[in-house]
């Protein structure tokens, strides 16, 4: 089996992502698990080898003129997005928003013209890229259109063996119910079955949770589960898909924490990132689901409240670099079936 390419950029230089980029280089078996191309600036990476006490070898190369795997023991794309001053620890910056913008953007590139498989990044500031000027509501946005993705999109969280995606995402809790249909909960649900057979389940056990408390109570606090939801799974669940639900979301994680399920889909943000959250907060992964390629991140922030004090937890960013791993071994396989 070909070796995974995985491309990784540092996240926002004024946060953690550059030490936990160190810390995962130096990890027991991540060097021999893939062929990694940083990209980014030097000084950037070696700020969070600093920080984190340890020393790399970074070789530069122009990744994009010739072949790159060949380098030992880490390739480096270097560039040049923000002067060494500029970097203010724990601190929201222009700066640094921008400097996330130009190192992904070279990393989608990358990955158009197929000199990597899968991108893994640090974690981004929302508030830093919108300074620098992010026009889209978060990074899977920005990231959907410059690789001309037109399709339904949306982040998957992932905690061990536990996925969950999501109906509704970053929107006032307000405009959710009027938000939801039937077409939305079938597109979350064959995003998440599509993109857990590409990281080697082959045959997904997904739950639908409820909106309503009680999933409903037969109309009494809602009607969204027998208007959309029921319908939906119903309909899924002729297709051969081992779907079921609608579950009330105040028990549905007791059966994927009991290994029953797979996946969780739920109906807005916080219904499955405060469950993830709870139960591992260290080891959650997002990816970013819909896109043609990989791209995993921790699915922690920036924690500028640590940044810079080499006290920041690898959990999350190992099994994010895992699972990228583990999909481009799945991807084409999946994709061919």
């Amino acid at each position: 089996m070909t070796r995974p390419r995985i491309g990784i950029i540092p996240g926002d230089p004024s946060g953690i992502g550059p030490e936990l980029i160190a810390k995962l280089l130096t990890a027991d078996g991540v060097k021999d698990s893939a062929d990694i191309l940083l990209i980014g600036d030097a000084h950037v990476f070696e700020a969070g080898q600093n920080v984190a006490d340890l020393s790399l070898e970074m070789h530069p190369v122009d990744a994009g003129a010739g072949t790159w795997t060949d380098t030992a023991p880490f390739a480096l794309h270097a560039m040049e997005t923000i002067a060494p001053d500029a970097v203010r620890v724990g601190e929201v910056t222009e700066a640094g928003g921008a400097s996330v913008l130009r190192t992904l953007d070279q990393a989608l590139a990358f990955a158009q013209a197929g000199v990597i498989d899968a991108i893994v990044f640090g974690p981004f500031n929302k508030a830093s890229m919108h300074l620098a000027g992010l026009g889209h509501e978060d990074e899977l946005h920005y990231m959907a259109e410059k690789l001309g993705v037109t399709g339904y999109v949306s982040e998957l969280n992932v905690l061990d063996a536990m996925w969950t995606s999501r109906v509704t995402s970053h929107i006032p809790l307000r405009d959710v119910a009027d938000t939801l249909s039937e077409e939305r909960i079938l597109e979350a649900v064959h995003l998440i079955d599509r993109t857990l057979r590409r990281s080697g389940v082959e045959r997904p056990r997904i739950a639908v949770a409820a909106l309503n408390p009680h999933a409903g109570d037969n109309g009494k606090f809602g009607t969204e589960e027998i208007d959309l939801l029921t319908p939906a799974v119903e309909k899924l669940a002729k297709t051969q898909m081992a779907i079921s639900g609608p579950w009330p979301s105040d028990t549905v994680f007791l059966k994927a924490v009991a290994g029953e399920i797979d996946a969780v889909v739920t109906m807005y943000h916080d219904q499955g990132q405060i469950a993830l959250k709870l139960l591992g907060f260290d080891r959650g992964v997002t990816v970013q689901g819909g896109l043609p390629i990989p791209v995993s991140t921790p699915a922690h922030g920036t924690a500028f409240d640590i940044a810079g004090t080499g006290v920041a937890d690898l959990g999350a960013t190992r099994a994010a670099f895992d699972i990228a791993c583990r999909m481009v071994s799945h991807w084409e396989k999946e994709a061919a079936a």
